[in-house]
């Protein structure tokens, strides 16, 4: 294993502080917590807490910041945070319009965001959740019941971060919430396995010719292996995946996001967005907001994946497009 690290089992608190060390004019760390807090919340606006395991940056704290969330809980690699640990980020973040947890559908995530829920209603904070689970790829997974949360979960901090950065109360972000998680959908491919520091080795080996359609975002298997292909195969066979989910019609208006999973450049990013774009031109919809970069990552994992967001309402796009003031978006 070739890493730059110190001790692995000392890998999240690090980063942490490197990140802060960074970024202080934007974030700021709460005590010696896995809590990355906004140096800019405003009273009186509901306030975006996310988070999870660690090992899928920028997700979650580098999107902390003016007009996204108010704070991410990082727990362990690729291990949910504890509910005192969500619990702590609930306090901190609520400037008394209450908070909305966007939590991404893995059971130990729902778990203990649900509990923290529930601990912070019994101090009067009113909280609302989100479980986002966009991957189309399978239904049930390890660690999953229903369909995995992914890349998707970033454009859900992007729209209701601006939603609650315009002032909307918590209940006009939570029915926001609830219309656009359904018409966002996500489907990756994996060239290799990520290496947990801890662990040391990859989570899980393909051949040398090999990729996986489907791999989730902590190694756990997707729906079918194949031969190496060409860029346009691969997008052939994710868009058609996507266009069967959306059953789409020409003249709809869409947004995508090409997620690099960690170890895929730049260069074969936008290879990839330029296969899907001529896919997507010869269906006939309208694309009116593009990402090609690293936002869910796995670690080191090799491939990349495809978000797709149904723009049904203007106002949406609107919220993509809003001027935002943090690390990573």
């Amino acid at each position: 294993m070739k890493k730059i690290i110190n001790q692995p089992e000392n890998v999240v608190t690090e980063m942490i502080d490197g990140l802060v060390y960074a970024y202080g004019d934007l974030v700021t760390r709460i005590d010696e917590s896995g809590i990355v807090i906004s140096k800019n919340l405003e009273a009186g606006k509901v306030s975006l807490v996310s988070g999870g395991g660690s090992g899928h940056e920028p997700a979650h704290a580098g999107f902390v910041g003016k007009g996204m969330l108010a704070a991410a809980v990082c727990g362990p690699v690729f291990t949910s945070p504890t509910p005192d640990q969500i619990l702590t980020a609930i306090q901190e973040a609520d400037q008394g319009a209450g908070v909305l947890l966007v939590i991404k559908n893995y059971s130990g995530d729902v778990m203990n965001f649900e509990m923290a829920k529930d601990l912070a209603e019994m101090e009067d904070i009113q909280v609302e959740t989100i479980i986002v689970d966009d991957d189309i790829a399978v239904e049930d997974s390890t660690y999953t019941a229903g369909k995995r949360g992914v890349a998707g979960t970033v454009l859900v901090h992007k729209i209701l971060g601006a939603a609650a950065d315009n002032g909307a109360t918590l209940a006009e972000v939570k029915e926001l919430a609830d219309k656009i998680v359904p018409n966002i959908k996500t489907l990756g491919v994996a060239l290799t396995g990520a290496t947990v520091p801890e662990v040391g080795h990859a989570g899980f080996t393909l051949a040398e010719d090999e990729l996986e359609f489907g791999v989730g975002i902590h190694g756990e298997p997707g729906y079918r292996k194949t031969k190496v292909a060409e860029s346009h195969v691969l997008a052939e066979e994710i868009v058609g995946k996507l266009k069967e989910q959306f059953n789409w019609s020409k003249g709809d208006n869409y947004g995508l996001l090409v997620n690099g999973l960690g170890a895929t450049p730049l260069m074969e990013q936008f290879v990839f967005a330029n296969d899907v774009r001529q896919l997507l031109e010869k269906e006939g919809l309208t694309i009116t907001f593009k990402k090609v970069g690293d936002y869910m990552t796995a670690i080191d994992m090799a491939g990349l994946s495809l978000t797709m967001i149904h723009l049904e309402d203007d106002a949406w796009l609107t919220n993509l497009n809003q001027e935002v003031n943090t690390i990573a978006w």
